[in-house]
């Protein structure tokens, strides 16, 4: 669903196996660390709609994402509310603890 020529520019034409062997939807069982997912609602740069083809891999997969959906926005990584979310995120992740509630951050 992603634009063609950006993956033929990588991985060549025409179509073959390289396209099955890099996809996020067919390795999503193959997730093995933290993941959040940001994607915006009007992105016209990859299709709301691809993302939700690994979502729906990795539930099917059985595996533990987060998802962060920012309404109204185009191709993005969330601006200030994905900033907090990312930080949270890597926070929780990363060092192991709780995060500051975002009405402390001053």
């Amino acid at each position: 669903m992603d634009k063609i020529w950006w993956n033929e520019l990588w991985l060549g034409y025409p179509v073959g196996d390289q396209y099955k062997e890099g996809s996020n939807v067919e390795n999503a069982h193959l997730l093995s660390r933290p993941l959040m997912l940001v994607v915006g609602e009007l992105d016209d740069n990859v299709d709301p709609a691809s993302t939700m083809q690994v979502i729906n891999a990795l539930i099917k997969a059985n595996k533990d994402f987060e998802l962060v959906v920012i309404p109204g926005a185009h191709h993005t990584m969330g601006e200030d509310f994905g900033e907090h979310k990312r930080y949270d995120f890597f926070v929780r992740h990363l060092m192991q603890v709780n995060p500051p509630k975002w009405e402390e951050i001053k």
